[in-house]
């Protein structure tokens, strides 16, 4: 038996890039469909093999960047130790999603059938494209690369772990 972690899981926002300014600012790519929840965070976990909770002093944005102020970078050598950490927040305080909606983390694992009755494989991991992602499964023969679009994705049951999809031309 596995032992239970008090951790709750974590959801990643953001990533720093470098420091912006000499008093420890940073600039940040937003990993989130909602960058202007940067506004109204309180404090934010830094990094993940274990992530810090710090408390952030200031937000502003900059063309397609959050600068972000955290309590206790005041400098720019100190912002330096940040670059390259993920930023995350604990998943109660995640922006809820509407009826329909998911985080890709949730579809980890997820068993993929056909709806021709074929087991497929699994989940292993989601490819992040401009347009759609793209669901990689790992199945006996290698991998099947199906898009997360309508016509492919017809159902995703969480409740049975179960994903039903619709092979279109090309896809195997």
């Amino acid at each position: 038996m596995e032992p239970e972690t008090t951790e709750p899981p974590f959801l990643i926002i953001g990533q720093v890039l470098k420091p912006h300014s000499v008093y420890g600012e940073v600039r940040v790519k937003p990993l989130t469909d909602s960058p202007e929840r940067f506004t109204w965070l309180e404090t934010v976990y830094v990094g993940e093999e274990p992530p810090v909770q710090v408390a952030v002093e200031s937000v502003r944005f900059h063309k397609d960047l959050v600068l972000l102020k955290l309590v206790g970078y005041d400098s720019r050598e100190a912002a330096y130790a940040l670059s390259g950490a993920t930023l995350q927040v604990s998943e109660d305080e995640a922006v809820p999603l509407e009826e329909g909606e998911y985080f890709l983390y949730q579809l980890q694992g997820v068993e993929v059938h056909s709806d021709e009755g074929a087991f497929l494989g699994c989940i292993d991991r989601i490819i992040e494209t401009g347009a759609n992602n793209v669901f990689v499964v790992r199945a006996e023969a290698g991998e099947i690369l199906l898009p997360d679009i309508d016509e492919v994705v017809l159902e995703i049951d969480f409740d049975e772990n179960r994903m039903l999809v619709h092979l279109i031309p090309g896809l195997i």
